[in-house]
């Protein structure tokens, strides 16, 4: 086959874990597919990004990927994690791009690069180091020559590291692509003509670094020659690449989408997830990816947005903590099994589209000795049956059947053939050491952090500073304190006169002290990140101070020239009289300024401060006070979350590793409703859940970063809360459950090798999710029309008798079991009716 060509050179390489990919890959590409060693392939793919999880998960997440179907993980690359200082690397612990990259190699599995720099990923400066702002003369993501001599260092340096580790498919590892820019093609036009010459350039600049595997620019519609532009989206199906030459390929089918503080929690129905994948083959895709597989955590001060939560679960096929998603990354995973096993028709030849009505298409991949069918209804309301092919085929609304032999209906996308699980937090109250010395009673110690200025290192200036380039984003906070005399007879103060104090900022969130008081604070939002205050104040004669605490909450990540997007107070700061409209304008007094806060300085995240303090008045509800205490790890190895309900605002460490920003006063705002239509169009606005309640209390910690005791835990609360409220919450799977029909496809893995079908009707298969685990007990089994939920199963008109027997029977003591649901099996408790088999099962 020919295509765009990469010459390599076929060598055996000694490659450490890499044993799956020792020997070098010609990978190209052509119209069809992408090519390895002269065959196109049908490619699955899923996001997994490296710092968002810790080494010690990588290789059960990448086996869980594995499991699923995927055939590809695709990462970013960060710059910021990798060059927090100007020509200073760091590739250790979470940073170890190498040893992911390794680690999925050896599980036999592709590598999808995606360098960018700029990857946006509602990760903090879209991934930029913030000492990139202060070069001088630069502008981002444009043809400017400071950016670019910067972009290319950068991409050149991670080009290098995975060369001298020979990870490129060309040397024999597991990285068959890499990504250039991302998304730009969404903003490009506001930066006129210099944008047309920067795609050119960084489509030069890549490709010369000679990696042996292509290139991709994702949004891009004049990607130029060899880059193969790529679609972003919810649904790709219709998307069509700008050459003739290059294949079809979506490097991000978003999964859910992602957590804001102040918002609800999104979530995207596996069927129409599986309805997009499906079309997206149909039509003539090879190469998807979801976006995210594996969303994970935002450990520390990485998110940005602003206003991104601290969870980037992202409805994932496998969630937060490492454990999968069901019944999502079961269904989409025997929606891959389908999809492979159309593979030899998908790359032999071109589609044969044609109408079978009104919203009902069958797509036909025919050659001399492969058939393989795709019959769709994109009708958002209705079912329909249709013939195809002398056959009778029913397809429910906004469904895609899959037929391999282009007559066998091997799965349909809204019909769900594998587990659900259900799964709670049990919470337990954190089992603090009160033996600890420097603990009194509660076990919990604390250090108040100064209001306004109190350290060395602070400056004085006229007029208000834009906060980011006041602090370089060294920290979320910043301080502005002025003082003021009054004497008792300013005008604003006549008559008893109320004084307000007006404050404008650009965010994201506010804090104001007066005389060392909290006297208000304001936030904004992910939709507009601006503050405006209006604070009734009391000034008092002689010396008042004003301190004006803001922070930060992720710095901008997103949209053309995100860079000048500032934050902090940028005025006015006015006193106000209530009854004379007299107005004071403070904006361009003498104000202090101190970067970051105290507690900072002194390391008090670690823990190891000999300026804790103990004593039996432990403050509680106090802003800016930082707590303490040793604790020892809840038992098991249940993934674990710090259940911060009741608390403000502020920043939590687990050891000395921050756990990420913690916001449970902010509550989540938005259209949500009881279920959600997976028919029709999907948008992130669409199914939310948790509307009026904290957006996010549950915050992860690894389990890796847990000793079996003497753990310590630090806070620093910014609002006010009480520390012993503190508690653990361990994700326990409550239940396994499935509901099969009589009228389901036969499973896919009754299909042998050659892709014959072997007839055996509906099967339900049950599976604990844990190695030591297996099935315990059966707490409800039905055969006949039973409704209702994972958890709220309930029997219907009629039953088989029987089938609770047989369920247990089969299952219990096993890990897996399977049941064929047909009346020979467990009976035929009412005659003419479609039957069902309803299971809810326990692991243990």
């Amino acid at each position: 086959m020919m295509g765009v060509r990469f010459a390599v050179v076929v060598v055996l390489v000694v490659f450490g874990v890499l044993d799956s990919f020792s020997l070098a890959a010609n990978v190209t590409y052509d119209h069809r597919a992408l090519v390895i060693d002269g065959e196109r392939r049908v490619l699955v793919s899923g996001s997994i990004h490296y710092p968002r999880s810790t080494p010690e998960m990588w290789p059960g997440l990448i086996q869980k990927s594995k499991d699923g179907g995927l055939d590809v993980i695709e990462t970013y690359v960060f710059w910021n994690l990798h060059e927090p200082v100007r020509n200073q690397y760091n590739f250790e612990g979470r940073n170890d791009l190498v040893k992911f990259i390794k680690l999925v190699g050896a599980a036999g599995l592709y590598v999808h690069v995606r360098i960018g720099p700029y990857v946006c990923a509602e990760w903090n400066y879209g991934g930029f180091p913030v000492w990139l702002h202060f070069i001088p003369g630069i502008e981002f993501r444009t043809d400017n020559e400071p950016f670019k001599a910067e972009m290319k260092r950068f991409t050149a340096k991670i080009v290098d590291v995975l060369k001298q580790e020979k990870l490129y498919a060309s040397q024999g590892g597991p990285v068959i692509l890499s990504q250039i820019e991302n998304e730009y093609g969404n903003i490009q036009s506001h930066y006129g003509s210099a944008a047309k010459s920067y795609v050119q350039w960084a489509a030069t600049m890549a490709t010369s670094l000679n990696t042996g595997v292509p290139w991709v620019m994702c949004n891009q519609p004049d990607a130029p020659d060899p880059i193969i532009n790529t679609c972003n989206g919810f649904y790709c199906d219709q998307f069509t690449p700008n050459s003739k030459n290059k294949p079809k390929m979506w490097t991000e089918n978003w999964s859910g989408w992602f957590l804001s503080f102040g918002g609800a929690s999104p979530y995207r129905p596996v069927e129409d997830l599986a309805f997009a994948v499906a079309r997206f083959y149909q039509n003539g895709g090879t190469f998807q990816n979801y976006y995210m597989y594996h969303g994970g955590t935002n450990f520390g001060r990485t998110t940005g947005g602003p206003f991104i939560a601290t969870s980037y679960d992202y409805d994932a096929p496998i969630d937060e903590y490492g454990q999968v998603r069901q019944p999502k990354w079961g269904h989409l995973r025997e929606v891959h099994k389908a999809i492979k096993m159309c593979e030899k028709a998908l790359v032999s030849t071109e589609p044969a589209v044609s109408s079978l009505g009104q919203n009902l298409e069958a797509t036909v991949y025919k050659s001399s000795s492969v058939c393989s069918a795709f019959l769709a209804n994109v009708n958002t309301q209705s079912d329909a049956t249709v013939t195809f092919n002398g056959n009778s085929y029913h397809l429910p609304a906004w469904s895609v059947s899959i037929l391999p032999d282009c007559k066998n209906v091997v799965l349909n996308t809204a019909k769900i053939n594998s587990v659900t699980m259900r799964s709670s937090f049990s919470n337990q109250p954190l089992k603090v050491d009160v033996s600890a010395s420097e603990a009194f009673d509660s076990g919990w110690s604390w250090i108040e952090e100064p209001v306004g200025i109190s350290k060395n290192n602070s400056f004085a200036k006229l007029g208000l500073s834009e906060q980011i380039n006041t602090t370089a984003d060294k920290s979320d906070y910043l301080w502005y304190s002025l003082s003021t005399d009054i004497k008792g007879d300013e005008p604003f103060l006549e008559n008893g006169s109320e004084t307000v104090l007006h404050v404008d900022s650009l965010g994201h969130a506010l804090h104001v002290f007066i005389n060392g008081k909290l006297a208000g604070s304001g936030k904004g939002s992910s939709d507009n990140s601006k503050v405006s205050l209006e604070i009734p104040i009391t000034m008092v004669p002689g010396r008042n101070t004003i301190d004006l605490l803001s922070l930060t909450v992720g710095l901008q990540n997103y949209g053309a020239f995100f860079e000048k997007r500032g934050a902090g107070v940028t005025g006015p700061v006015k006193l106000e009289s209530q009854k004379n409209s007299i107005t004071v304008d403070l904006s361009s007094g003498q104000w202090t300024y101190q970067i970051g806060l105290k507690g900072e300085d002194l390391g008090l995240s670690s823990g190891s401060s000999s300026q804790w303090l103990s004593q039996p008045s432990l403050p509680k509800n106090k802003p800016l006070t930082w707590y303490k205490t040793t604790f020892d790890a809840p038992a098991g190895s249940d993934p674990v979350a710090l259940d911060f309900t009741g608390f403000g605002k502020g920043e939590a460490w687990i050891n000395g590793q921050s756990i990420g920003r913690y916001w449970p006063s902010y509550t989540a705002s938005g259209q949500c409703t009881a279920s959600c239509n997976y028919k029709g169009a999907y948008s992130a606005n669409k199914c939310l859940k948790n509307c009026g309640k904290p957006s996010q209390t549950l915050y992860h910690v690894p389990r890796s970063w847990l000793k079996p005791t003497g753990n310590t835990v630090v806070l620093f609360e910014e609002i006010g809360s009480d520390p012993t409220r503190l508690s653990f919450a361990s994700k326990q799977i409550e239940s396994l459950c499935s509901h099969v029909s009589e009228s389901h496809p036969p499973p896919i893995d009754m299909w042998s090798s050659d892709s014959k079908l072997q007839k055996k009707g509906p099967v339900l298969s049950l599976e604990c999710p844990s190695p030591n685990q297996v099935i315990s007990s059966i707490k409800f089994a039905s055969f006949g029309t039973p409704h209702g939920t994972c958890g709220s199963f309930s029997h219907g008109q009629c039953s088989s008798q029987n089938a609770l027997s047989i369920v247990q029977k089969a299952c219990i003591g096993s890990k897996s079991c399977s049941v064929q649901v047909s009346i020979e099996a467990l009976g035929n408790p009412c005659r003419g009716k479609t039957k069902s088999l309803a299971v809810e099962a326990s692991c243990h």
